[in-house]
């Protein structure tokens, strides 16, 4: 069954991603494919994340996704022959989109990270590889654009991972690393009790100042030639960007908040970097 622009469209729509508002920048060609790639994203994220599926089931379902990324099979996901398309119209490595299966496998198997090492590889496969494999599509010049990419993902998922600690705790998954809830004596317990306190907004800093410095990284690595390419990435640093600074002036009050932005604030942040161009 052929997939079209359309269904991974809806997928994007359904998300209401702050990755599939950044597209609005692109040309209508590669905003259709990367409007496609970030639905195959979706789509096994959503399998890793299903309630629905025993994990057996989500297993199957990643391994047979893993395989039609190298070759047909009658019974694919309507998507999988468009994402094929994708891999050779970019000459994508298909080991760049199986490294984004082996991070949402990982949530089938750990809920807790000891070290933020161990985090670190969650955060490069989920995020970062998505920013390469986005790259690829963007069209860059300057191999510093896959540096970039990677410390610009591991900033983006490291702020997710502080906006996300209520809602994925309750699905009894804890991405802060224990070696530094120790380090702040905030333990599971506490965390389990979502009890807000010095401790808490210490541990929450301290995790926000590596964000920070993954932005920081990621802006000094961003080629001059290539940031027209890269304005998608960068509005998308802006806003999650944005994010973080307003968790940290409201003192991470993530157990009885949620933190997004208006519309209208992602508009503005969007026309911000156009205009910087």
């Amino acid at each position: 069954m052929p997939a079209h622009p359309a269904n991974a469209e809806e997928i994007t729509r359904a998300s209401q991603s702050n990755l599939a508002f950044a597209f609005i920048s692109l040309g209508k060609e590669r905003r259709r494919d990367i409007t496609i790639f970030y639905a195959f994203c979706r789509l096994v994220d959503d399998i890793a994340d299903s309630t629905d599926l025993a994990p057996e089931e989500k297993a199957r379902q990643l391994s047979g996704w893993r395989a039609v990324l190298h070759a047909p099979a009658e019974d694919e996901p309507p998507l999988a022959p468009a994402v094929r398309g994708l891999i050779a119209k970019y000459a994508i490595t298909p080991a760049m989109l199986e490294e984004i299966i082996d991070g949402v496998e990982m949530d089938l198997t750990i809920a807790r990270y000891e070290t933020f090492a161990e985090l670190r590889q969650y955060c490069y496969r989920v995020a970062s590889a998505v920013g390469l494999v986005s790259i690829e599509i963007f069209g860059y010049r300057n191999p510093a654009c896959r540096e970039y990419a990677i410390e610009l993902g591991l900033a983006l998922q490291v702020t997710n991972i502080l906006r996300d600690v209520a809602t994925d705790l309750g699905n009894d998954r804890i991405y802060l690393p224990r070696e530094d809830m120790a380090r702040f004596e905030y333990s599971e317990a506490d965390l389990a009790q979502r009890v807000y306190d010095d401790r808490f907004v210490r541990l929450m800093q301290f995790e926000a100042e590596r964000a920070h410095a993954y932005f920081a990284k990621a802006a000094a690595l961003l080629p001059r030639e290539d940031r027209r390419r890269m304005v998608s990435a960068e509005i998308m640093a802006s806003i999650y960007h944005t994010l973080l600074r307003r968790m940290e002036a409201d003192r991470f009050r993530v157990f009885e908040r949620e933190y997004n932005l208006s519309k209208l604030a992602k508009l503005l942040r969007a026309a911000r970097e156009l205009l910087r161009l």
